[in-house]
Parts: structure tokens; C-alpha cells; sequence
């Protein structure tokens, strides 16, 4: 073996120039795929805290309620029990909090819109209050000055709101302002309910669009809603893989305790008000999720990245697996006398062979760890630069306004496996060749 290294070492370093220009080709696909495996796990990442963030648990104990079949209220009631059955049996629990959650008109002194309200108790959500970042005014008022104002430590006041920066420019409105907003109740009457503007935060993508966040005591009074009557339980675990597992445990331990279920849907809990609407049942239903339904209209983000690097890519593996598999062919041609004298005194096809593949798993292995690791320093720079993207537009789709990328050892190691092997692949065709070349034919052989 020690010999056959050193041959496909020499072989190599003989043909420099070759080697290089395919080093170098290796090098920078291997680089291009980790950039971009980087980037789809940027997205990933992003789109989990800022759905974390706004709109959903790692799982979540959600549910309806309904007085007769055709209704259909997402709300919880029993919460303070559900609530102490969940923070005991949930397993990697770290912590959980309860959200009230229903539709609103919001009405300014010039325009309106329709969005989401979330009701916290922002004393005991500190996760949120530590990734909501507060907007200048410039982001969302003409002419406004560079500075924030408001104050998020407020919303613990009853009647008080956080907008986003998209929806105070809509709405016309800073801190200090007043909303009405306007609710249709459970029992089909209408309710509304004055709220304080007391901070605007800055957009966290597209999932901003959608929801305002209020004193929970603003849900309760526009629903008029019971104290133990919440909308959801948001559930974050220390691992979020171990969201599925914990979700089925929880399943497993609420029927125990009497609770009615539906059947897990794999969808945002705002598709289902048709199906539960339609289904023959009057009470309450709990309905269990992970944070993955609850995103599941924005994952065609990830799979629009993932489509174009997968064709990027793949366009250029095509290209570099031919050029090393011309390269092993041109280097067949240039070392036929070698291989018949080799094969002359006794080297058997097998070893021929695997000398041609040894030269190509070099060649793979030096150029991709190299392509490997650059590319993951480069990601890291880039990540670690905190570029600002500057369309509004690609920064409601990416969920952030600064491009963000993230390495993990998985996906670069699999880069460098994956053209480690094409190498090998792409040069065994000539290789074969190569072992079947009779002695005496590649002896005499001229050119």
C-alpha cells in the first residue's frame, strides 16, 4: 500500500497543472454547496425563532370549543389544568406560556386593517421581550427621527397594544396613539374595545404581517372570556427536534387524564375552523401541534432555495465529473508504456485498478477538505458581517432583515463525502480501461 501511494502521489504531482485546474474546480463546488447548505440552514433557523417568536411553540396545546356542531372557537378551557399537566409531563420541557388568540378589525383615526390578536402576559414571556427589537421611528412615520420610541415594558398594562413597523405605517400611528378594535364574539354579536399603541417593533418578516400582540386582558374582554379560558399553551422545549416525541407523549397523557383530542392535523390551527365547524360534536376538543404545522404555508421558502441550489449544483457536478473523467483519460493515454511495463512484471488488473482510483480519491479528498473548510469560514465571515439585505421585499420572504447563515458539521461533511465519491466514480471508467490494456499492446503503444 505504501507504494501505491507514492505512485499515485508522483502520478499527481507530475501532472501539476492538471491536478490543479481540477483541485481547484473541486474546491470551489465543494465551497458553493456548503455556502449554500449554509444558507438553507440560516432560513431554517430564522424561520424557527421568528416563528418561536410570534406564532407558534416548539408544540403547542391548542383546541376548540364549540356549543353547537357549526361553531368553532379556538379556545382552551380548563387552561390552569391542561397548563399543570403540560408543564409536568411534557419530557425536555423548558418552559411554557399561555396565549389568548382571536381576529380583529383594527380602526385608526384614517384606515383599518385585519390582523391576528395575541394576548400575553408579558411579565412571564422573556423570550419574547429579548428578540422583539424596537423600531425607530423613521421606519414607520415619513420624516421620523432615528431614535425608538415607545416602550414594550407597557403592554404588562391593560389596554395596551404592540404594532409592527408595516402595520403602524399602514395604520398612520406611533406610541401614544389610540386603536379601536373591533371583534366578532362566539355568539355572533359584535364587541370592541379601545387599546394604547405603546411601542411598534421592527418587522420580523412575513409572520409580522399578520398579528398584533395586546394585553391578554384585551382578548378576554372582547371575547368575554373566562380567567381559566386561554387560547393556546406554547410549549418550548430545550431541544426543538424532540418536538414530535413530546407532542405524542402529551397526546398519550391528556387522553389519560379525560381530555377529548382531535386527530393531529398537520396544518396551521387558522385552516381549521371549516373542518371543525363540519364535524358532528358540541364541547371541547384540544388540538395538538409542533411548530412545523403552525409555519407550514412558509416552508415553500426553504423549498425554493433547496430546488435552486440542488439544480446549481448539480449542473456543476455534471461539469466536474467530466473534466475528471477526461483528465483520467488523458492520463490513461499519456502512461500506456507504464501500465504495459507494470502489467509485464506481474501487476495484476486489480491493482492497476485501484492505483487509478487511489490517484482520483487523493485528488477528491485534498480538494474538497479544502473546499470544505473554506466555505464554512467564509459562511461564518459572512454570518458574523450581519449584511443588511436591503429589499423589503427579500426580507419579509427570508424573515429577517440581515442575511443570516449557519454551519453545521453534518451538511459539510456530507459536501465533502458526497464529491470525495464522485471522484472516485467519475475516474472509474477510465481506471477499468486502464486494468484491461494487454502488456504487450501497451508496451508498443506510440502517442
Amino acid at each position: 500500500m505504501p507504494t501505491f501511494i507514492a505512485i499515485a502521489l508522483r502520478n499527481l504531482v507530475q501532472a501539476r497543472r492538471r491536478t490543479l485546474v481540477l483541485a481547484a474546480a473541486l474546491a470551489l463546488v465543494t465551497a458553493l454547496l456548503v455556502l449554500l447548505l449554509s444558507l438553507s440552514a440560516g432560513l431554517s433557523d430564522t424561520l424557527l425563532r421568528a416563528a418561536t417568536t410570534l406564532s407558534t411553540g416548539h408544540v403547542n396545546v391548542g383546541g376548540f370549543f364549540k356549543t353547537k356542531p357549526s361553531d368553532a372557537s379556538p379556545l382552551v378551557r380548563r387552561a390552569s389544568e391542561v397548563r399543570a399537566i403540560v408543564e409536568e409531563h411534557t419530557p425536555g420541557l423548558d418552559y411554557a406560556v399561555s396565549r389568548t388568540r382571536g381576529f380583529a378589525r383594527l380602526i385608526s383615526p384614517t384606515t383599518s386593517l385585519q390582523a391576528g390578536l395575541t394576548g400575553i402576559d408579558v411579565e412571564e414571556e422573556t423570550e419574547f421581550t429579548r428578540r422583539i427589537r424596537l423600531a425607530p421611528e423613521s421606519e414607520y412615520v415619513d420624516g421620523g427621527r432615528e431614535q425608538v420610541v415607545g416602550d414594550l415594558e407597557r403592554l404588562a398594562e391593560p389596554g395596551t397594544a404592540l404594532l409592527f413597523a408595516a402595520q403602524a405605517r399602514r395604520l398612520q400611528v406611533t406610541p401614544g396613539d389610540r386603536l379601536t378594535v373591533v371583534a366578532e364574539t362566539p355568539q355572533g354579536t359584535r364587541n370592541s374595545t379601545d387599546l394604547e399603541v405603546v411601542a411598534v417593533a421592527k418587522d420580523i418578516g412575513f409572520l409580522s404581517n399578520f398579528g398584533v400582540f395586546v394585553h391578554q386582558d384585551a382578548v378576554r374582554t372582547l371575547y368575554n372570556l373566562d380567567d381559566d379560558v386561554t387560547g393556546a399553551i406554547y410549549v418550548y422545549l430545550e431541544d426543538h427536534t424532540d418536538s414530535h416525541a413530546a407532542m405524542e407523549h402529551l397526546r398519550t397523557v391528556l387522553i389519560s387524564e379525560g381530555f377529548d383530542l382531535l386527530e393531529h392535523d398537520a396544518t396551521p390551527f387558522f385552516t381549521k375552523f371549516g373542518t371543525v365547524a363540519g364535524q358532528e360534536w358540541t364541547g371541547q376538543r384540544l388540538d395538538l401541534t409542533v411548530w412545523e404545522d403552525e409555519v407550514l404555508f412558509l416552508t415553500w421558502v426553504l423549498s425554493a432555495v433547496d430546488t435552486v441550489s440542488f439544480a446549481l449544483v448539480s449542473v456543476l457536478v455534471v461539469l466536474i465529473a467530466v473534466g475528471i473523467m477526461n483528465s483520467m483519460w488523458i492520463g490513461v493515454r499519456e502512461r500506456t508504456n507504464e501500465i504495459g511495463t507494470l502489467r509485464a512484471i506481474g501487476m495484476s488488473r486489480g491493482r492497476v485498478l485501484g492505483m487509478f482510483l487511489l490517484e482520483a480519491l487523493f485528488l477528491g479528498v485534498f480538494s474538497t477538505l479544502i473546499g470544505g473548510l473554506a466555505g464554512g469560514l467564509l459562511a461564518l465571515g459572512i454570518d458574523a458581517l450581519a449584511i443588511t439585505i436591503p429589499s423589503a421585499a427579500v426580507q419579509a420572504i427570508l424573515m429577517s432583515d440581515e442575511l443570516h447563515l449557519v454551519v453545521e458539521a453534518a451538511p459539510v461533511a456530507l459536501a465533502v463525502g458526497a464529491f470525495t465519491l464522485l471522484s472516485a466514480l467519475s475516474a472509474l471508467p477510465p481506471a477499468i480501461a486502464a486494468s484491461r490494456l494487454q502488456p504487450v499492446t501497451a508496451i508498443h503503444h506510440i502517442g
